[in-house]
């Protein structure tokens, strides 16, 4: 089983310790690897992770869902099911693998280190704000309302959690509460999509928070893959255009609350909401990407090409790096044309997008 690659990671490293202190075994080791080789060519035995949506994409083809997922809910629904593929895989000392979270708060970056399962009691704690909003069980029970921040409810959780003696526990809570989610948005459907989710200091439509909590399920799944050295495939080109459009659609408002916070200079000049105003051209290239005009001076006010002082071009991965706080503004790979001050917070605001 060790030479065939079909041991569990605790069997593997209960075997490797072994060979390094028994010769006979060793040589034996190296002779069934080598027989192993013979046999077939090494080919990976992880499946395709778009046979999902590919799969799922010809049953519905032949016969169409009775209640269908809304498209809103569609990029949440695929990197849930992506991530529990991923952690369908793991042993229980991968759960404990340390796992490095990374965001911005003002202008530095800050990292906090949790485990494998800790991302995942993260996960389930700020969904848990969704399924609230939407009369579902919350998992952390009865929350005061000055309790339902993001990073607040983690803490929280994580120490409600700090006994559990299997981490991998974890994963089945968390599945059945992203089911529940799928399952109430699709019988909800409109009724449902402009329901209000507070998030603190700020509050997004039931929609725009299955993108927010889609875009930070495949982030820290890409987090997990890397602390246990396994690949990880970044969105489908339509549900991260959907993912990008919210980072960009939350730019006016993140620059103002910057702006409040005393981190961004003062606006050139205020119009009526609603009326253009001075205008970033973002630009996001490569796959999932598009063309944003982002007002500069307030958050109500319309961005027009016709108005731009700037323009920022970025690879669509570089920009969903950046809006997840693993990148520095400053070391962003952007190209820039125009007004420097209003790159810069604009680059700092897309960061300040991110949190723990």
């Amino acid at each position: 089983a060790w030479a065939l690659a079909a041991c569990s990671a605790e069997e593997t490293a209960l075997v490797e310790a072994h060979l390094t202190d028994c010769a006979s075994c060793a040589d034996e080791a190296l002779r069934l690897r080598d027989a192993v080789g013979l046999l077939h060519p090494a080919d990976s035995l992880d499946l395709d992770p778009l046979l999902r949506s590919r799969v799922l994409a010809g049953c519905l083809g032949r016969r169409p869902a009775r209640i269908p997922v809304p498209e809103w809910a569609t990029p949440y629904d695929a990197e849930t099911a992506k991530l529990d593929a991923l952690l369908r895989d793991m042993g229980q000392a991968e759960w404990r693998a340390p796992v490095r979270l990374r965001w911005f708060e003002g202008d530095r970056p800050v990292e906090r280190e949790t485990t494998v399962a800790g991302v995942i009691g993260h996960l389930t704690a700020v969904d848990g704000m969704v399924a609230a909003s939407l009369g579902l069980a919350d998992p952390l029970g009865a929350v005061p309302p000055d309790n339902r921040g993001p990073t607040v409810r983690t803490e929280a959780f994580w120490r409600t959690a700090h006994g559990e003696h299997r981490p991998s526990a974890a994963h089945g809570p968390w599945r059945e509460q992203s089911h529940t989610l799928i399952r109430t948005a699709s019988f909800g459907g409109a009724q449902v999509a402009e329901t209000a989710v507070p998030y603190g200091h700020f509050g997004l439509p039931v929609r725009d928070a299955f993108l927010d909590r889609a875009f930070e399920c495949w982030v820290h799944a890409g987090d997990i893959a890397d602390a246990v050295d396994y690949p990880y495939e970044p969105p489908a080109s339509g549900h991260l255009h959907r993912l990008v459009d919210l980072a960009a659609r939350l730019l006016p408002r993140a620059l103002a609350h910057r702006r409040r916070a005393g981190l961004a200079s003062p606006p050139r000049r205020l119009v009526e909401a609603g009326t253009p105003g001075r205008t970033l051209h973002l630009e996001v290239e490569g796959n999932g990407g598009g063309d944003w005009f982002i007002a500069l001076d307030s958050p109500a006010a319309l961005g027009t090409r016709e108005l731009t002082v700037a323009h920022i071009a970025l690879d669509s991965a570089e920009f969903c790096q950046l809006a997840a706080g693993h990148v520095a503004p400053d070391e962003a790979a952007a190209g820039q044309h125009g007004e420097r001050e209003a790159i810069r917070e604009v680059l700092f605001a897309a960061a300040s997008l991110s949190r723990l």
